[in-house]
């Protein structure tokens, strides 16, 4: 059973944009007095970016590796309205109502891969978690891994699930390898890939999959083609299928790796 919840907060202070990101998120405080860093709603990929980061951090939790804290972060209706920056105004006006927050990490600096190395059961599991997830995002030019209290903590899983953006054929992506995961950039010192698939895919029961898919807020998944549990439903039984067939994503893995050692 699968009982972590997500707390609501409401964003009262908008601080500062990183703008390094193509969707444009934010430090923002909110009404708990913690600084967080907001996933908007009315960006570029939409709610999509913000399911796919949440069920990665969930999952991620889940199997015991370090992810922020997560919240909804509830955008009143006239936030915003005094911003002077246009594209930063519109973008608020379109994200009114639940977005993603992830807790802010304070002088946290980017992983290097150059300056820290990293244990290959800790690298076996987190190659593991990107290729269940099907995270592209996780190379040498963007590692969204980052060292905070001499620890590694993963944030950004708002590029994993790419089947949801065209939603054809997801029975047979579920079953597909990761190709890319040719550019892990810890796909060299992940070793231990099977251990970590059977410790896994005991931890990942079904029970565990859907409870971490209950939490995606209704209006995050409503269309006007299906309703919010069809959806819902399908990024369940992704997972659950992908899950079962994961020899094909480590084979691939394990392959990609000699290539690169």
């Amino acid at each position: 059973m699968y009982n972590n919840q997500i707390r609501t907060v409401n964003v009262t202070r908008y601080v500062t944009p990183l703008r390094e990101g193509g969707s444009l998120p934010a430090i923002a405080e909110a009404d708990d007095e913690f600084l967080y860093v907001i996933k908007f709603r009315g960006a570029g990929q939409g709610v999509k970016a913000l399911i796919a980061d949440l069920i990665g951090a969930e999952v991620a939790r889940t199997l015991g590796l370090k992810v922020p804290e997560l919240v909804f972060a509830c955008l009143d209706e006239g936030f915003g309205r005094t911003e002077p920056d246009e594209e930063i105004q519109d973008l608020l006006k379109a994200s009114v109502g639940l977005n993603l927050g992830v807790h802010y990490l304070s002088g946290a600096i980017t992983y290097d891969p150059a300056v820290t190395k990293i244990d290959a059961k800790l690298a076996s599991k987190i190659v593991w978690l990107d290729c269940l997830l099907t995270n592209v995002d996780r190379t040498s030019r963007n590692t969204n891994m980052l060292m905070w209290h001499h620890e590694l903590w993963l944030i950004d899983h708002g590029a994993s699930l790419y089947f949801h953006h065209s939603w054809q054929n997801w029975e047979e992506q579920a079953k597909r390898p990761f190709v890319q995961v040719k550019d892990h950039v810890l796909l060299p010192q992940a070793s231990e890939l099977e251990t970590v698939d059977k410790e896994f895919r005991a931890l990942l029961t079904p029970e565990i999959i859907q409870g971490i898919v209950a939490l995606i807020p209704d209006n995050w998944l409503i269309t006007e083609e299906e309703t919010a549990e069809a959806r819902r439903a399908v990024y369940a039984e992704f997972l659950i299928t992908r899950i079962a067939t994961s020899e094909t994503f480590v084979k691939e893995a394990q392959h990609a790796r000699k290539a690169v050692i």
